[in-house]
């Protein structure tokens, strides 16, 4: 499990915006928000980055 969608939306950003910044579809984007698909570790660094968070924020306790 991830928290990316809670963390979007905190930064007010969309997965439109996300997938565009990662370089990568929408429906991929989807899938982590909804967490069908979990990212790799790189592309959970990449999304952290991106939303200028620590990757730790991106994963539930």
């Amino acid at each position: 499990m991830n928290r990316i969608k809670e963390v979007l939306e905190e930064k007010g950003k969309t997965q439109t915006w996300l997938s565009e910044k990662l370089g990568k579809s929408f429906n991929m984007v989807n899938s982590y928000v909804q967490n069908r698909r979990q990212p790799s570790i790189e592309t959970l660094y990449d999304i952290a980055k991106i939303l200028k968070v620590n990757p730790k924020d991106l994963l539930a306790a």
